[in-house]
């Protein structure tokens, strides 16, 4: 058994070599197998953060000879308890392929070398800077009658405002300067929002260029008061961001680490938006013949 190089303080990766004693007399690897070893990674991780049980999926069996590859993330802490997520995957070291075979979420808390009935606090997991983690933003309003219209639906400028602001956060925590929006594509208002929702407006950073960086922003709304509707996707649209120097001039963004795969997506496709806009901003200004 053995860590991963790429080992963060929260998150941990165990690979093991599946033995003829780890399966059964079909050659799948026991259950239990996996589960001692889910259990492992989350107790290595959680007491790893704390310095100091729940669900799990079986997706697919595991056969002797693959190796098991058991990744552990802390993806949520509270004042006394982690939340811990666990993957394994399974590799045919013959032909190379992976598979997701089992996946958990546990929940430990830390409790005192010298009072096992104490419960211990658990410092906070603090985001990696550059991330979209690191600078990822929310605001929580009520809907009030100044809000609306004479028919108690929400002013469409009161919702810009808003989205606008959550952007605005996000870029300043991202770049820890002066900030200003530079454009902003097509706002959608995918849906009505009545007086008395709770509107989330949620922000974060999905692309940065050399000097400019793009913000997603989502507005959903929770109608509180009615519980026949659910909540719903109100608004979304990208805004673009540049950073600014105390004498106004233009400065380098700092570069943004998408971390997993659907950061990654969002970033590439960020990354087209970026561009296609940029081939049509120069060809407005290429001379008329």
């Amino acid at each position: 058994m053995s860590g991963s190089d790429a080992e963060t303080p929260s998150a941990i990766q165990i690979c093991r070599i599946m033995r003829p004693d780890d399966a059964n007399v079909a050659g799948n690897v026991h259950g239990g197998t996996i589960l001692k070893m889910i259990e492992e990674a989350g107790a290595i991780i959680s007491t790893r953060h704390c310095n100091s049980q729940s669900g799990t999926d079986f997706l697919s069996p595991m056969c002797i000879g693959e190796v098991a590859h058991v990744s552990a993330e802390i993806t949520y802490t509270s004042k006394h308890s982690v939340e811990v997520q666990v993957n394994v995957m399974s590799e045919n070291i013959l032909t190379g392929t992976k598979k997701l075979t089992n996946k958990a979420t546990l929940w430990y808390v830390p409790l005192s070398l010298k009072n096992v009935d104490k419960v211990l606090e658990v410092p906070p997991v603090m985001p990696e800077p550059n991330t979209v983690s690191y600078s990822q933003s929310s605001l929580i309003h009520l809907v009030g009658p100044s809000d609306c219209t004479l028919h108690g639906f929400v002013h469409g400028g009161v919702t810009m405002k808003l989205m606008d602001e959550v952007a605005g956060i996000v870029a300043a925590r991202h770049c820890k300067t002066n900030i200003v929006t530079a454009s902003v594509d097509a706002i959608n208002f995918h849906d009505k929002i009545r007086k008395g929702c709770v509107i989330t407006i949620s922000g974060r950073m999905t692309f940065t260029s050399n000097k400019s960086m793009e913000i997603e922003v989502l507005v959903d709304a929770d109608p509180v008061v009615d519980n026949s509707q659910q909540r719903y996707r109100a608004a979304s649209a990208f805004f673009t961001y540049v950073s600014l120097s105390q004498e106004g001039r233009s400065l380098p963004v700092p570069q943004l680490v998408p971390e997993t795969e659907d950061e990654k997506k969002r970033f590439e496709e960020g990354k087209g938006r970026y561009l296609q806009m940029k081939a049509k901003r120069q060809g407005q200004v290429e001379p008329q013949p």
